[in-house]
C-alpha cells in the first residue's frame, strides 16, 4: 500500500541509496562493495525481518543487482553478487527482459486461491453457507456447530462467503495473482509464484501487492548517476503525477534546485509532452473516427496499449499511433540541445521497456521511478525540503498535468476537440486497471463504443497509482489536481509548444 512505510518498503530505499552511493564513490570497487552492502543493510547475527539472516541477506543481494539493472539469478548455482558487475558500468546498459522478476527464495508459497472458515464463525443455526454451496464442501462440526470446508470438494466459488452473516469465511487469493490484471501470475512445480512474461505487460501490480517483497524490478540508478559523472548533459523529464511524490514541502521549484544540485543540466515536466500528445490525439481522432477506424484508444499508458495489442490484435489499429507524452518531451529536449541525454522519472514501471523499443529507445536514454530517484536523494542528502526554491519549471496546461489521473487523458483530448473542432461530437468512456481495461476492450470489439475515446489506464487511480509512486492514491489524485488549477493555461492546445508538433512526430 502506497503510504505506508512497511519493511518492504523500508528494505527497498536502503538498496536504492545504497546503489546511488556506491555509484557515486568511484574510488570504491564496485565488485567488493556489492558483495559487503547485504551485511551493511541486514546487520547483525538475527533477521530483523525474516528472522533468518542469512536468508534475509541473500534476497537483499539479489535485489541489489536488479537495482543495478543486472540479472536475478537461479538460486540453485553458486555465484558471487558481482556475477557480471561489470555490464552494469557500461554506458549503453539497458533494460533487458525480463523487467519484472520473482526472487524464488523470497516467495511464500502462497496458495493461489482458498477459501477458509475462521474463528469468527459463530455456529449459527440458519448455516446459509451449507445450503448454498453446490458441491457439498460445507459441513457442520457436530461439537461446537461450525462450519468447516472440505478443501477437496471445494471450487473456490465464495458463494459460501458472500451470505455468511458474520463474514466469517473468507476467499483468500495469492496477492500478486490477484493484482495480475493479465493473468500472468501462475505456480510453479515447487509452489512458488512464476510470471509468464508471454502475457505480462509490466506494469508492475504485483510488485507493489506482494506481501513478502518477493518481486523486484530492474532499476537505471547506477547508470545514470554514471552518465552525469562522465560530463554528459542530463536532462531530466518528471512525469505529471510528480506532485507530492517527494513530500508536502516541495514544491516543483525545490525540485528543480534539488535536481540541479545533484548534476542534471535541467528539468522539464512531461506534461508539456501530454500536451503535444492531446493534440496530436485530438486531431487523428477527427480524422480517423469513424471513416477509417470505429474508435480510437489513447496510447500514453504503456501497459494498456501492450494490453490491447497482445490480447485484442485484431483492434491493434485502433490504438492512437499518437506518441507518448514521454517521447514527445524527450524529442523536444533533443531538438533544442543536440547532444543531450534524457532522463524520464516517473510513476511508472512499464515505461522502462517502452524506453527500450526501437522506435523510442534513440529519445529515451535512461528510466527511473520517483521511488528510485528518492533513494538519490538520500545518498546525496539533498535536503529537498529546505532547498533554496527556483523558478517554475515550465507553462504546461492545466489539462497535461492532469494526465496523471485517470479520466485526464481522455479530458484533455476532448478540451482540444472542442476548440479546433467546435462542431464535432465525441463520446468518452474510460477504464482504470487492467481487469477493467479488458472488459472495456472486449465491448468495443462487440461494437458498444463505436465512435468513442476509449481511455485506458493499467493502474488503478491513473499514473498516480504506478507502482514507483511513494503516496497515497487519493492524496497523490488531489495534489495534482490542486497543482493542474494553477496552470497558466486551461487546454492542451494553448501552450507554446503545440507549434512544434509537426516538427516532432516527423
Amino acid at each position: 500500500m502506497r503510504g505506508v512505510e512497511t519493511r518492504i518498503q523500508e528494505i527497498r530505499h536502503r538498496i536504492f541509496r545504497e546503489v546511488a552511493r556506491m555509484a557515486y564513490h568511484t574510488e570504491w570497487p564496485v565488485d567488493k562493495r556489492i558483495e559487503e552492502l547485504p551485511y551493511k543493510i541486514i546487520p547483525g547475527q538475527v533477521g530483523n525481518f525474516r528472522n533468518d539472516v542469512f536468508l534475509e541477506r541473500a534476497i537483499v543481494g539479489e535485489r541489489l543487482r536488479l537495482a543495478m539493472g543486472l540479472p536475478c539469478r537461479d538460486a540453485s548455482e553458486h555465484a558471487p553478487l558481482s556475477d557480471n558487475i561489470e555490464q552494469a558500468d557500461k554506458a549503453d546498459t539497458y533494460y533487458t527482459p525480463p523487467l519484472i522478476n520473482i526472487i524464488k527464495f523470497a516467495c511464500n508459497g502462497c496458495a493461489e486461491k482458498r477459501v477458509i472458515v475462521t474463528e469468527g464463525c459463530q455456529g449459527c443455526l440458519a448455516h446459509p453457507c451449507v445450503e448454498v454451496c453446490p458441491k457439498d464442501a460445507v459441513s457442520i462440526n457436530r461439537v461446537d456447530g461450525r462450519s468447516f470446508i472440505d478443501q477437496d470438494k471445494c471450487i473456490k466459488c465464495g458463494r459460501c462467503a458472500d451470505v455468511c452473516a458474520y463474514n466469517a469465511i473468507i476467499v483468500q487469493e495469492r496477492p500478486c495473482a490477484a493484482a495480475c490484471g493479465m493473468d500472468a501470475i501462475s505456480t510453479d512445480e515447487n509452489g512458488k509464484a512464476e510470471i509468464d512474461y508471454d502475457k505480462c505487460v509490466s506494469c508492475g501490480q504485483c510488485l507493489v501487492n506482494c506481501p513478502f517483497g518477493a518481486i523486484a524490478d530492474k532499476s537505471q540508478i547506477f547508470q545514470v548517476i554514471r552518465s552525469i559523472q562522465s560530463g554528459e548533459r542530463v536532462y531530466a523529464a518528471v512525469a505529471p503525477a510528480f506532485v507530492g511524490q517527494f513530500g508536502p514541502k516541495v514544491t516543483p521549484g525545490k525540485l528543480r534546485a534539488a535536481m540541479k544540485q545533484l548534476g542534471f543540466a535541467d528539468i522539464i515536466e512531461v506534461a508539456v509532452g501530454a500536451d503535444l500528445c492531446a493534440t496530436q490525439e485530438a486531431i487523428d481522432f477527427v480524422q480517423e473516427v469513424p471513416e477509417k477506424i470505429p474508435f480510437m484508444a489513447t496510447s500514453c499508458c504503456p501497459a494498456w496499449s501492450v494490453m490491447a495489442k497482445k490480447l485484442f490484435p485484431e483492434q491493434a489499429n485502433c490504438i492512437s499511433m499518437a506518441l507518448t507524452p514521454m517521447t514527445l518531451t524527450a524529442r523536444l529536449i533533443k531538438s533544442e540541445h543536440k547532444n543531450a541525454k534524457v532522463v524520464f522519472i516517473g510513476p511508472c514501471a512499464a515505461k522502462k521497456l517502452e524506453a527500450m523499443r526501437r522506435s523510442v529507445r534513440s529519445e529515451v536514454d535512461f528510466v527511473l521511478t520517483f521511488e528510485e530517484m528518492a533513494g538519490i536523494f538520500d545518498a546525496n542528502h539533498v535536503d529537498i525540503e529546505n532547498i533554496q526554491e527556483e523558478e517554475e519549471i515550465n507553462t504546461a496546461s492545466a489539462d497535461g498535468r492532469n494526465f496523471a489521473v485517470s479520466g485526464g487523458v481522455a479530458q484533455s483530448v476532448v478540451n482540444v476537440i472542442h476548440e479546433r473542432f467546435p462542431d464535432k461530437v465525441i463520446k468518452t468512456a474510460n477504464a482504470e486497471g487492467l481487469k477493467e481495461c479488458r472488459k472495456l476492450l472486449t465491448l468495443a470489439k462487440a461494437g458498444k463504443y463505436n465512435g468513442y475515446l476509449l481511455e485506458g489506464m493499467a493502474c488503478p487511480g491513473g499514473c498516480v497509482a504506478g507502482a514507483g509512486t511513494m503516496q497515497p492514491i487519493k492524496k497523490s489524485q488531489a495534489a495534482v489536481n490542486l497543482y493542474a488549477k494553477k496552470a497558466k493555461h486551461k487546454t492542451s492546445n494553448e501552450t507554446e509548444h503545440v507549434k512544434e508538433l509537426e516538427k516532432l512526430v516527423d
